[in-house]
């Protein structure tokens, strides 16, 4: 049987869903085993190998650079999309194939370039990939071995590290290509102009909306507390030989660290964490322990374990000041006053938002919500968050919503008001109005065709071999060296 499809593109629906996936944490490739010079034959009789050849092993359907790609990978990328909740129903063996040859192709030219991924950042992914799934499924580590076919937790976390390492290669290889691609504003405005008009993009029905956020006050005396209490945990590390891991386990309110003993890993090239924290932890020699100092987040210690290079492996302990029942009451009752002051017209929302709001994001802005997919003002109805949808979906225009009690990373409780300030119904794209939105299509349309082009070059010098009925594939991309 001919398996016959097109290799996808970037600009149909399937492709792009298949390559989001790769930029996910998990990503949904199998291990793939390295080819070296000297290959085992597995099968059932012995046989003689030149060790100067490239062997076809049973199962191998492609290979790409230093990496094979397996047939049973693919029934592997069925079970993950699958599990994602993803339809399989109009995806076929040779497109999740297709896809598998470009991973590859990104990782093996990722490692050729030297790209490199720091292997303690991956194996932290993998407690929480595992623990999400644990949690998610209210399932059983037995269960999640069944799952994978795996005999261990060892062995799935194994090849979990390979799909990782894998993905992480490919994905930066991907972002390295289009880091620097920009476009202008007339090459918009050609972008836009070459779209027939009956072919150009319809948005959704709109809305903006602002936000007042009162926050409770942290008193000195609770900062006082968690200070002090950072001090004495410092103190009996270095005078009584405390281990710091261990207090970062049982006390650290960074819940991401906690379980791997308050570990980062820095990078003095890419900035990570925030700047208080990454000034500190450069500030320190090997062995240090900072003192308590504080961040949006809290208070810190940190201690310095290991300088490699540009790469700094930090321990922290977070404590989080607790907000005391009055502050709560006293946050609260100042939001409510400055709702009724609105509704009664003596402030503007957004000047009250301008007067009162604790968030400094929006402040400035009339309490204006900037949507972190466009960086505009605009909210596409069918593609908001659902919490901030299922809050201002019965609110008509300029009018306020009720005090809300609301939490973020940063903040325990927080206590907000949301009015929606304008509403555009679903519409064609127009130049104008929706310039930032076109802005975007048309720089992902310039990184779709780099890639292309970036891909076209190095499938010509990369080692790729397909066997079997997988060359009966149609490819976009010239896989098969035809020309």
């Amino acid at each position: 049987m001919q398996l016959k499809t097109i290799n996808l593109k970037f600009t149909t629906n399937t492709k792009l869903a298949l390559t989001l996936l790769t930029l996910l944490s998990f990503n949904i490739n199998s291990a793939q085993e390295v080819i070296e010079d000297k290959v085992e034959a597995k099968s059932k009789k012995d046989t003689t190998i030149n060790s100067n050849q490239r062997v076809k092993i049973d199962g191998v359907i492609g290979v790409v650079g230093d990496y094979v790609i397996l047939d049973s990978d693919i029934d592997k990328e069925f079970i993950q999309l699958k599990a994602r909740g993803v339809s399989t129903a109009d995806i076929t063996r040779c497109q999740l194939f297709g896809k598998l040859l470009e991973d590859k192709l990104y990782a093996h030219n990722a490692i050729q370039d030297s790209i490199t991924v720091n292997e303690l950042e991956i194996r932290s992914n993998i407690d929480q990939q595992i623990n999400a799934f644990l949690q998610e499924t209210n399932g059983s580590m037995d269960e999640l071995l069944k799952f994978y076919n795996k005999d261990t937790e060892q062995s799935l976390r194994e090849e979990m590290f390979e799909i990782n390492r894998d993905g992480k290669l490919a994905a930066d290889m991907q972002r390295k290509i289009v880091e620097d691609i920009e476009v202008t504003p007339e090459e918009v405005r050609e972008y836009f102009n070459s779209i027939p008009k009956d072919e150009r993009p319809i948005f959704g029905t709109e809305l903006k909306v602002a936000q007042i956020v009162i926050i409770p006050k942290v008193s000195e005396e609770e900062k006082k507390k968690v200070v002090d209490r950072l001090k004495s945990f410092k103190a009996d590390i270095i005078e009584n030989g405390a281990s710091f891991v261990s207090k970062a386990v049982l006390y650290s309110d960074d819940i991401a660290s906690r379980k791997d003993g308050g570990m980062y890993t820095l990078n003095r090239k890419r900035p990570q964490m925030v700047k208080e924290f990454r000034d500190v932890a450069f500030s320190l020699e090997e062995g240090e322990i900072s003192e308590p100092f504080e961040t949006d987040f809290g208070y810190h210690i940190i201690l310095l374990e290991k300088i490699r290079g540009q790469e700094y492996d930090v321990r922290h302990i977070l404590l989080r000041p607790e907000v005391t029942q009055a502050s709560i009451n006293e946050a609260k009752e100042k939001i409510n006053t400055i709702r009724q002051r609105v509704i009664d017209g003596e402030i503007t929302f957004s000047d009250a938002a301008r007067q009162f709001s604790d968030e400094k994001e929006t402040r400035n802005d009339g309490g204006q919500l900037i949507n972190p997919r466009t960086q505009d003002y605009s909210f596409e109805l069918t593609k908001m968050d659902p919490e901030l949808y299922s809050q201002i979906q019965n609110l008509k225009d300029n009018e306020l919503s009720l005090v809300l009690q609301d939490e973020d990373r940063i903040n325990r409780i927080k206590f907000k008001i949301l009015t929606v300030t304008d509403r555009i119904d679903e519409h064609e794209a127009n130049f104008a109005r929706d310039y930032l939105k076109i802005k975007n299509l048309a720089e992902q349309d310039k990184q779709f065709k780099e890639i292309e082009k970036w891909q076209n070059e190095k499938i010509k010098d990369t080692y790729i071999n397909i066997n079997g009925e997988y060359r009966d594939c149609v490819f976009n991309s010239n896989w098969l060296k035809k020309e």
